[in-house]
């Protein structure tokens, strides 16, 4: 007698399942395993700043002319300027006497119009690359003298200016000059705006242009002074 022996379709499904969920254990551990080790490194490497967002540099190393300035951050009138590297030119500004970088600009409305006119609190400063164009000390000793009048006078102890002829470039200027502490300056005089002075100097690749209120030449040593200081602060390191 023969006997057929067979296992039952139901017992046959179960076995299957069994076997592949014995085949799926491994990769759902590692799974887990895996996860866990993404969130510790994410955990670890999470920034501790604040959710408002971290605060701008104080300083940024920037590059003109090949030449390195450390310059802080707030003094940077134009917001297209407030980044490191190499640029060809920069604009800042400075309170006086201070020399410290302003908190931001004056906004004027309509109620304040009629009394925006205040006086000038800060010194401003460009630095541009100068492409080896001629230095300010040299247009001083060759340029200007072809325009200037013959006379001079001292309206401060030390200080000397000298007026440019009517028909010339610098019309409506006065130069003004010092050796102790040194200091040149090219002033408009006063009109329906105040003057004006321009004072240059070149650091290596790039040209240095202060502009300070006209006036302030009443206490000219002090402003000879924070210019000196200013460029002392404002330059990196020598490569």
């Amino acid at each position: 007698m023969t006997v057929f022996s067979a296992a039952s379709p139901r017992t046959s499904r179960t076995t299957a399942r069994m076997r592949t969920s014995a085949h799926l254990v491994p990769f759902a551990v590692g799974g887990v395993l895996a996860a866990g080790a993404i969130a510790l490194v994410a955990y670890l490497l999470w920034p501790t700043w604040s959710t408002g967002g971290s605060d701008a540099p104080d300083r940024l190393p920037v590059s003109v002319g090949g030449t390195l300035f450390n310059l802080p951050h707030e003094a940077i009138r134009m917001k297209i300027q407030r980044h490191s590297g190499p640029q060809e030119r920069i604009d800042l500004d400075f309170l006086y006497p201070s020399l410290e970088a302003p908190n931001g600009p004056t906004h004027v409305t309509a109620d304040t119009v009629d009394t925006a006119m205040q006086p000038i609190d800060r010194i401003f400063l460009s630095i541009a690359a100068h492409h080896d164009a001629l230095s300010p000390e040299q247009r001083t000793a060759t340029i200007y003298p072809r325009y200037l009048e013959p006379s001079a006078t001292t309206p401060s102890d030390g200080l000397t200016m000298r007026p440019f002829r009517s028909d010339t470039p610098y019309d409506g200027e006065d130069l003004y000059s010092a050796g102790s502490p040194a200091l040149t300056a090219r002033c408009t005089r006063d009109a329906a705006t105040p003057g004006m002075c321009l004072s240059e100097r070149r650091v290596d690749g790039a040209d240095l242009t202060f502009r300070f209120p006209r006036n302030w030449l009443s206490q000219w040593r002090d402003v000879a002074e924070a210019m000196d200081r200013l460029t002392v602060q404002l330059r990196g390191p020598k490569g």
